[in-house]
Formats: structure tokens, sequence, C-alpha cells
């Protein structure tokens, strides 16, 4: 019998701190996904080059081989295409997405050149930090309405979410609720069932 392949899970860091609130939730997801089984790959923004979209369209014409720019988010393309599972990380910046995150999900525009059809299906986390005690008063709702809406359209699978409050650098490791959460969820991502 053929040995199975291991999943791939590509975690996203959109924060301009490698280990800030939302790195170590998104840490605590690549931990219980790499318990059930995943192989883990890692993304830092904020450490790469990439313009914004153009918006010029090149990478949605006929015959197209992918965006026009050529930055660092080419290799990031190719890790999302062969990834079975994403986990996306952000804080909230002035009632959204960081500004890291943003481009890179503007940029996503071109992903379908890379792929048949590379959205469909992919299994995505999402974590998420803010300050205020408020996911509403802080912008979090924005964020978390964003991953929704994209991803509902673009035929993704949104597996879950986990977010909490935390400004100072590694203050979200005290809430143990959402620590805990976000390493099931990790499993789930993988499995496709919920720890019971």
């Amino acid at each position: 019998m053929p040995r199975q392949r291991k999943p791939t899970v590509l975690v996203v860091l959109g924060s301009p701190r490698k280990r800030g609130n939302s790195a170590l939730l998104a840490a605590q997801i690549a931990s219980g996904a790499k318990r059930a089984g995943a192989t883990i790959r890692t993304v830092f923004l904020h450490a790469l080059h990439i313009q914004p979209c153009r918006g010029c369209w090149q990478c949605r014409k006929a015959g197209s081989t992918g965006c026009a720019i050529q930055d660092d988010m080419q290799p990031v393309y190719q890790q999302m295409v062969v990834a079975d599972a994403w986990v996306i990380a952000s804080p909230v910046y002035w009632f959204t997405v960081s500004a890291q995150t943003k481009l890179w999900m503007d940029r996503c525009l071109a992903l379908p050149a890379y792929g048949n059809d590379p959205f469909a299906g992919k299994r995505i986390a999402i974590a998420l930090t803010y300050g205020g005690q408020d996911p509403f008063d802080s912008g979090g709702v924005n964020a978390l309405r964003t991953f929704q809406d994209a991803y509902r359209y673009t035929g993704s699978t949104l597996v879950g979410m986990v977010y909490g409050s935390a400004m100072d650098a590694g203050e979200i490791r005290k809430n143990r609720a959402v620590m805990k959460a976000a390493q099931d969820l990790g499993k789930e991502l993988v499995t496709g069932t919920a720890p019971s």
C-alpha cells in the first residue's frame, strides 16, 4: 500500500511583529495541525517585498501564466496552490485587517492563473487579535467579515476563526480558552472533525 501524503498547511502571518499576538494564535493552530499529521510552512509577509496590485488584469487574460508583478509574491502563490489548507493571522489595525494582510489579499486576485481553481475547497482557518475588549468597537468584526465574505465568494471552506483581545506582544497567552480553541482549530483544519 502506498504511503499517504501528509497534508500541508501554509501559515500566512500578516503582522509586522513576528512573535505578536496573532502570530502566537497562528502558532497554536499550526501546533494542532502538526499533531494531526500536517506539514507546516510559514510565510511572514512583513519580511517580503510585495507590491500592491496594479489593476492591470494581465493575470485574468487568456493564456496568462500569472501575475505581471515580479516580486516576492511569486513564490507565495506557488506555496498557496500546493497547500491543502491556509492559516491566516492578522492583528486589527484601524478597524480591519493589517496593511500586510490586505496587500496579500489584493494580490490573490492573480491566484487562479496559477492553478485550476486553487481557491475551491481550500480549507482556511483565521487567527485575529485586536485591542480593546469588544470585537465590535475594536473593528474585529469588520476583519472577520472581510474573511467570511472573501472566502464565501471564492468557494473556499472557512473551517473556523479564533480571536481575542491583546495589545502587548505575547499578551494573548494569558487567554487560555482562546489558545486551546486555536489548537483545536488546527486539528479540525486537518482532520475535518472538531475535538469532542
